[in-house]
């Protein structure tokens, strides 16, 4: 395992042929090679792969299983110059009993463990049972393999004697098909991947199928899934097997062979074991499920020890992509659904408490930008969806000393476009006059001269709220909430905040979705131009071209990092060096480490002492996977000490 946690699975599928033992080990040795050669730590392969799987009768042929036999002490022998792990799969005959077994080697000289399949299909075209007997029927716990003497039983889970999480079970094809697969309990019981060696043939849309088992199994045991299935040299007679391989983590497949390969395939994935950890941490349904299904059972650790493959640096660069906007999906279908699904939280959740409230009008203020842009789009669904007239949005804007022209034509346009009225307010005026009672100097050179408009603003909409009987509606999004990029009291507050579940990066998509797709007449036009509008609040004095000066990214940093910052550090729990490393991929050629550095601090010194905003926030709709209300995902204290995570950068300088 590398220092970033990962652990690389290879799922290999060689070219096999049916009694053909001596060519289907040398296809297994140099596979097993190859991918070594690619960094991985542990490389699976098929059911039965040592002898093939469509032997049929033959396998109750003494020659074969002596054979069987030969050839995996070959295997193990022949692979002892190599440190990382394998898994085959052979018939192995015992006590009068023949087991279909899954066989774990250790830097090709220890055999660590014999696993036995199951479940033994006995329907259609399988017929298993006419050969093998279940792991239920052996009353023995070790048998002697090339040599060795080797654990064997279900019931075995493999760990790392100096990292545990570095740990791993198996299970056979069919047991996956089960009601409750056996890997289920290895799950519970501390293995972090799982190990699926499989015979599953081909038929339309079986696929599928597989694939959403071994996606699902993942998930619901919050842990990495490796299948591999054999391929196309078994028989044909009746059934053909197109080498289907799967790696997935926590319900996402990370990589997927062709079926149907003409040679040897090999998929490799980095399987992100912090990742498994923290969801496994977080998860308060995982550690009470082991006490209810573990009761009577008893789990042998085997342990191992040594370096792994990519401990001994041959691990020159991760195979696991990075998506450097994780909020945003990179699939334009999928996009647009999700655009869909969030614009429907957010209509649904406003629409709601309208209807509870007996309320039907809202005030929102609209400055032009992304946010209030989008927070009118989401009121405008509301009212949609209650089948209410337009007219109960009450938009209003409120030209600053940093208003351009600009933002202000934008918004006139927009609230014209939806037949919404607009009421405009000067404030300049107002807050020069509060700053000179306040003996101020007016000039724009600390914060109270920004925050006066913005807490003045607040103070209208909350006023024009109790006149006409409304709620007014936040605009702010969850990277403002994570940054505290907010006017305490002031944009801070409201009454419904639409957008506090919705990072920026997305709130982009979701405006530009809308533009694309439902907004009337020469909206598209409108939104496309607030799009192209420099973020900013617009509390400055803008240039002397009347252009905004005062942006946003240009303090604080680019959003679409902050975004990233904040997915790895709050979704998965990851420390500063491992968010600074996947943002050094994720941005690669784009930002370099001294400025993924600088905003990274930024991060974390915001994200700690601007917590105290988020201790008090307005209610609003959680839309993914993160939120920051106090009431739900985030609970933290508003004094709390950065110096960890910042002290955790230190070494990373250089």
């Amino acid at each position: 395992m590398t220092d970033m946690g990962y652990f690389r699975v290879a799922a290999a599928v060689p070219a096999v042929k049916p009694a053909a033992l001596k060519d289907n080990a040398d296809a297994i040795i140099h596979a097993f090679i190859n991918a070594c050669e690619r960094g991985s730590d542990l490389v699976l392969f098929p059911e039965l792969s040592v002898t093939g799987y469509t032997c049929a009768d033959l396998f109750l042929q003494t020659r074969l299983l002596k054979e069987a036999e030969k050839q995996a002490a070959r295997i193990v022998e022949e692979t002892s110059a190599r440190s990382s792990m394998m898994i085959f799969g052979m018939p192995l005959a015992r006590h009068g009993r023949l087991f279909n077994v899954a066989v774990v080697v250790r830097g090709g000289t220890q055999i660590l463990g014999i696993v036995p399949k199951t479940y033994i299909p006995d329907s259609r075209e399988y017929y298993e049972n006419r050969w093998f007997a279940s792991a239920d029927e052996a009353m023995f716990d070790e048998v002697t393999l090339a040599g060795q003497k080797v654990p064997f039983g279900t019931n075995l889970l493999f760990r790392h004697e100096d990292n545990r999480r570095t740990s791993f079970a198996i299970e056979i094809c069919e047991d996956l098909w089960g009601p409750i697969p056996p890997s289920s309990k290895h799950a519970i019981a501390g293995a972090q991947m799982l190990f699926n060696l499989s015979a599953s043939n081909e038929l339309v849309g079986k696929a599928d199928y597989r694939r959403s088992l071994v996606s699902q199994q993942s998930a619901r045991c919050l842990a990495g899934y490796a299948y591999v299935s054999a391929g196309p040299g078994e028989s044909t007679t009746d059934t053909v097997f197109g080498g289907h391989a799967l790696i997935a983590e926590n319900g996402r497949i990370l990589t997927e062979s062709e079926r149907f390969p003409t040679g040897t395939e090999i998929v490799l994935a980095d399987i992100d074991m912090d990742l498994l950890d923290h969801e496994r941490r977080v998860s308060r349904t995982f550690g009470p499920t082991a006490r209810r299904e573990l009761t009577g059972v008893e789990y042998r650790t085997i342990l191992f020890g040594g370096r792994l493959q990519n401990q001994n640096g041959n691990l020159s660069k991760p195979i696991r992509e990075v998506n450097p906007n994780p909020f945003v999906p990179s699939n334009p279908e999928e996009r647009d659904d999700r655009c869909l699904e969030i614009s429907s939280i957010q209509a649904a959740g406003l629409a709601t408490r309208l209807e509870r409230t007996g309320i039907k009008n809202v005030v929102i203020g609209l400055s032009g930008g992304l946010d209030s842009t989008l927070a009118l789009l989401v009121a405008v669904k509301a009212f949609e969806r209650l089948a209410l007239p337009l007219e109960g949005i009450i938009a209003i804007t409120m030209p600053g000393f940093g208003t351009t022209e600009r933002t202000r034509s934008n918004v006139e346009k927009l609230c014209k476009e939806f037949a919404i009225p607009l009421e405009t307010l000067d404030i300049r005026e107002t807050c020069k006059l509060q700053l000179k009672n306040l003996g101020h100097s007016g000039k724009p050179d600390d914060v109270a001269y920004e925050n006066v408009q913005a807490r003045y603003r607040t103070s209208v909409l909350m006023n024009k709220a109790n006149m006409t009987g409304g709620i007014v509606i936040g605009t702010g999004d969850l990277s403002e909430l994570a940054l505290g990029w907010c006017t305490y009291n002031g944009d801070h507050m409201s009454m419904y905040a639409v957008n506090t579940g919705v990072p920026k990066t997305l709130v982009k998509y979701l405006v530009s979705w809308a533009a694309e797709t439902w907004v009337p007449g020469n909206a598209k036009e409108t939104l496309l131009d607030i799009l192209d509008t420099p973020i900013s609040p617009e509390l400055l004095p803008p240039g002397a071209d009347g252009k905004i000066e005062q942006k946003t990214e240009d303090k604080i940093g680019p959003y679409e990092l902050h975004d990233f910052f904040l997915f790895h550090a709050i979704r998965h729990g990851f420390g500063p060096a491992k968010v600074l490393s996947l943002a050094e991929q994720a941005y690669e050629g784009i930002y370099d480490k001294i400025t993924i550095l600088k905003w990274l601090k930024l991060f974390y010194s915001r994200f700690f002492s601007q917590q105290f905003k988020r201790s008090c926030l307005p209610d609003g709709p959680k839309v993914g996977t993160i939120s920051l209300s106090p009431r739900g995902d985030w609970r933290m204290p508003s004094d709390a000490d950065v110096t960890a995570w910042l002290d955790e950068l230190e070494t990373k300088k250089d």
